[in-house]
């Protein structure tokens, strides 16, 4: 029993550690707007941490100018694009958010760089790194520097990671629960219309051999 719990729970964290943390980087012009789309379980803690740089041609390098600003926002998708967050910090910060609900969430990035046409639109790199659930952000905050020693805290860090898991699981078995429901009344429907499509055909039938019979025996041929 002990030598196959082993394998199995060390599978979990593996799997836990790549689904808590998410790590780019991407490019923007100028103003432009980029989204990103996630789908997160019911009550599941966010936190992301960026850090915008902006490209000069002169130099060929990328800086981060004091006068540079990033606007978050993160738009609820399943209930009508409802804002959640709606943030406006520097050139580098983090933003936290927990899932009031399970479904697809859209984080958006916007910056405050200007530009009216194409060739003098500001070019713009942000890194991103977003933590999913409580034991990535405990893994990727920036602002603590000191590491998990004792062998408490290195349980309870595991025992996070496993409600994660536990939840994300319990989000997967509704969605499948949903979809298997859906499955059904389609198919209940089909099976419906191919039913009332025979009963129609038959009836249709035997009118047409009632109407011959009957033109048979005007026509004296029966």
């Amino acid at each position: 029993m002990r030598a196959t719990f082993i394998p199995t729970l060390a599978i979990l964290v593996i799997l836990m550690v790549t689904r808590g943390v998410e790590g780019l980087y991407f490019y923007l012009e100028g103003s432009e707007r980029k989204c990103f789309l996630e789908e997160l379980p019911q009550d599941t803690l966010v936190v992301g941490f960026y850090n915008a740089e902006e490209f000069v041609p002169e130099t060929n390098v990328f800086v981060q100018p004091a006068t540079l600003g990033v606007q978050i926002t993160v738009e609820e998708v399943f209930d009508n694009n409802h804002r959640v967050v709606n943030q406006r910090g520097a050139a580098n910060g983090k933003f936290t958010f927990t899932a009031a609900d399970s479904g697809e969430h859209r984080i958006c990035f916007q910056t405050n760089v200007g530009g009216s046409g194409w060739f003098s639109r500001q070019a713009v790199r942000v890194n991103l790194d977003i933590a999913v659930g409580e034991t990535g952000i405990l893994a990727k905050d920036h602002t603590k520097s000191e590491q998990f020693t004792t062998l408490v805290e290195k349980v309870q860090e595991l025992n996070h990671r496993l409600a994660d898991i536990r939840r994300e699981q319990i989000f997967q078995r509704e969605r499948e629960a949903e979809f298997r429901d859906e499955s059904e009344k389609t198919n209940a429907r089909v099976v419906r219309w191919s039913i009332i499509q025979l009963i129609v055909i038959g009836a249709t039938c035997a009118w047409q051999l009632s109407h011959l019979r009957g033109f048979f025996v005007k026509q004296k041929l029966v």
